[in-house]
C-alpha cells in the first residue's frame, strides 16, 4: 500500500527570524506524534541551495508521510492542526500543499 507525503511550504508576511523560528516551532508543537504519522520534518529553507531548479520562494516546510490517505484525512481535522491553522495563519502570504502517493 502507498503512503501519502504531505509537503507544505510557507511564504510569510511577516519574514523575520523571530517569525520563521515561531513557525517552525508551531509545526513541531502541533503537527507530529499524531496516529498514522510515519515520518515528520519541520524547518527553514536553505537559502545556500542557489542551483536555478531551486524554489526559493518559502520560508518554512513542513513534510509529513502518512501511512495511508484515511490518515492523512483525519488528521486534517484534528484539533492540533486547526489549532496551529489559526494561530499561524495570519502571517501566511502563501501556502503551498504538494501531495503525492510514495513507496519505499
Amino acid at each position: 500500500m502507498s503512503q501519502l507525503s504531505h509537503n507544505v511550504f510557507f511564504t510569510l508576511k511577516d519574514q523575520s527570524e523571530e517569525k520563521i523560528t515561531g513557525l517552525v516551532e508551531a509545526c513541531h508543537k502541533y503537527l507530529k506524534d499524531h496516529p498514522g504519522v510515519v515520518f515528520f520534518a519541520a524547518g527553514r529553507l536553505g537559502e545556500e541551495f542557489q542551483r536555478p531548479v531551486n524554489d526559493q520562494a518559502f520560508q518554512v516546510a513542513l513534510h509529513v508521510v502518512f501511512e495511508s490517505k484515511d490518515a492523512h484525512d483525519a488528521y486534517q481535522t484534528i484539533e492540533d492542526h486547526l489549532t496551529f491553522i489559526a494561530e499561524n495563519k495570519e502571517n501566511w502570504e502563501q501556502v503551498r500543499v504538494f501531495d503525492s502517493y510514495v513507496t519505499q
